[in-house]
C-alpha cells in the first residue's frame, strides 16, 4: 500500500501524520509550534541579554529529547560556563572549552556551585529536581532567575510558560540569536584552584577509596564507559574527568541498589566498541550478582571493581542501623565458581596500592579480552566527603514532618 501523508493541528500543535498499511502503526512526527517558539525566544533573549553573568546547566532530559548536539551548539554560541547536573554526566561533553563540572548543590565540583548560584540568570536544559539531585533540596537557586527548558516546554522565571516547543528546535534557534557573554566563565577562571592529589600510600598500607579512583582515572580513554552504581560510587565517579568519547551511565531517579550489575551486562552486550568499567559496592552486588554468569557466557570483557566495605554505606549516612551490615561473601570465589573453566574470566583480590596497580596492569594487558573482576578491600568508614555531606542533607530533608494539608 502506498504511503500517504498529511498534517493536522492538535490544540495549536502541528502534527505531521504518515499512514501505512494496516499491518503497522502510523508513526507520528512532532513539530514545534513556530509562533510559540518565536515568542519564547523573544522572552528569553530579553532576560539573557540583560544578564551580567548567566550560566548554562545541562540535565538528564537532554538525552530523552535527543538534543545533545543542539546543547553543544548553544554552549559554543553563548560563551556561558557549562555545568551538568549529576545525572547528566556523560551526556554533555566535558572537553567543551567552558565546561566547569557537576552542579550538585553543596557537593558540586569545586567552584562550580559558586558560579552557578551567584549567576543572575541560569539556563537549565532538561533538569530533574528531586531530593537526590538537589542534595536534600539544598540548592541555592531563585526561581525568578531560572529559565527551564524541557523536552516540550520552556518556562521563564516566574513569568511565561511556552508549550509545544521541542527542545532541539528551541536550542538551535536560541544559539543563532544569543549574544555571547563570557563574564561568568572569566570569573570562574579567576577563582578556580586545581584539585589536590590523594596522600601517597606507604608500602602495603591498606587501600583508600581516593587512591582507587586515582588509578581508575588513569585507565580511562575514549574506548571506555563508566557504570556508576548507587552508593558512594555515585560521588567518586562524578569526580572522574571523562576523556572525549568516554561514556557514563548513572541511575539517580530511583536510587536503585544493584541496578549496575544488569546495566553493565546490557551495556557491554550493546556497545561492543566500549569496554565497560563498573564500580559496584558489595551490598549492591549481592542484589543482582547472578548476572555475572551471563556476562561470562556472552564473552564480555568488562572490568568490575567490587568495592568491599562490609555494608550499605550510602544508607549508613542517611539512616544507620544493623540492617546496613551484610554478610561478607568470598566474592572472587563466587565469580570463579560461576566461570568454572566454561568461559573467560579473571579475578583478583586487592588490599593495597601495589596489588591494585598489578591488577589493573593485568586487566588492561594480558586479560583485556575477558571479564575482569577485581575485589577491592577498603575500610567500612572510608567514604567520599561528598557522601557524608549528601547523606546528612538528604536525611534531614526526608525526615522532616509532612506539609500540613
Amino acid at each position: 500500500m502506498a504511503q500517504t501523508g498529511y498534517c493536522i493541528t492538535l490544540q495549536g500543535y502541528p502534527i505531521s501524520l504518515r499512514s501505512y498499511s494496516a499491518s503497522g502503526q502510523s508513526p507520528v512526527t512532532r513539530m514545534s509550534n513556530q509562533m510559540g517558539l518565536e515568542a519564547a525566544i523573544e522572552a528569553i533573549l530579553t532576560v539573557l541579554n540583560k544578564a551580567v553573568k548567566p550560566v548554562l546547566v545541562g540535565g538528564p532530559n537532554i538525552r530523552m529529547a535527543k538534543a545533545k548536539d543542539a546543547f553543544v551548539e548553544l554552549a559554543g554560541a553563548s560563551g556561558y560556563p557549562v555545568a551538568v547536573m549529576p545525572s547528566a554526566k556523560g551526556i554533555v561533553p566535558e572537553h567543551l572549552p567552558h565546561f566547569i563540572g557537576t552542579y550538585w548543590g553543596a557537593i558540586s565540583t569545586a567552584f562550580c556551585a559558586e558560579i552557578v548560584e551567584s549567576a543572575d540568570a541560569y539556563v537549565f536544559v532538561g533538569p530533574i529536581f528531586n531530593d537526590y539531585s538537589s542534595a536534600g533540596y539544598s540548592l541555592l537557586l531563585k526561581k525568578e532567575k531560572a529559565i527551564i527548558i524541557q523536552p516540550e516546554r520552556v518556562v521563564v522565571g516566574n513569568g511565561a510558560s511556552f508549550g509545544c516547543i521541542l527542545m532541539k528546535d528551541f536550542l538551535e534557534a536560541l544559539a543563532k540569536r544569543i549574544e555571547k557573554n563570557t563574564t561568568a566563565f572569566e570569573t570562574y577562571k579567576r577563582v578556580y584552584v586545581p584539585e589536590g592529589q590523594p596522600l601517597e600510600c606507604e608500602p602495603n598500607e591498606p587501600l583508600r577509596i581516593n587512591v582507587l579512583f586515582k588509578h581508575i582515572q588513569s585507565m580511562l580513554s575514549g574506548n571506555n564507559a563508566i557504570i556508576a552504581e548507587t552508593g558512594d560510587s555515585w560521588f567518586n565517579c562524578q569526580r572522574l574527568k571523562l576523556p572525549d568519547g568516554c561514556r557514563y551511565e548513572f541511575q539517580m531517579q530511583y536510587g536503585s541498589t544493584g541496578w549496575s550489575v544488569g546495566a553493565t551486562l546490557g551495556y557491554a552486550q550493546a556497545a561492543t566498541d566500549k569496554r565497560a568499567i563498573a564500580c559496584i559496592g558489595d551490598g549492591s552486588f549481592q542484589v543482582t550478582a547472578q548476572d555475572i554468569w551471563t556476562m561470562i557466557r556472552c564473552g564480555q570483557n568488562s572490568i568490575i571493581f567490587l568495592i568491599n566495605n562490609g555494608g550499605y554505606t550510602i544508607d549508613v549516612e542517611i539512616h544507620d542501623g544493623p540492617y546496613n551490615v551484610i554478610k561478607n561473601w568470598n566474592y572472587t570465589g563466587f565469580v570463579d565458581a560461576l566461570c568454572k573453566n566454561q568461559g573467560k574470566c579473571w579475578t583478583a583480590k586487592v588490599r593495597c596500592e601495589e596489588e591494585l596497580k598489578a591488577a589493573i596492569e593485568t586487566a588492561t594487558g594480558p586479560k583485556q579480552d575477558c571479564l575482569c573482576f577485581i575485589e577491592v578491600i577498603v575500610h567500612k568508614n572510608d567514604t567520599s566527603k561528598e557522601l557524608l555531606e549528601w547523606g546528612s542533607r538528604v536525611s534531614a530533608a526526608n525526615s522532616r514532618p509532612p506539609n500540613p494539608q
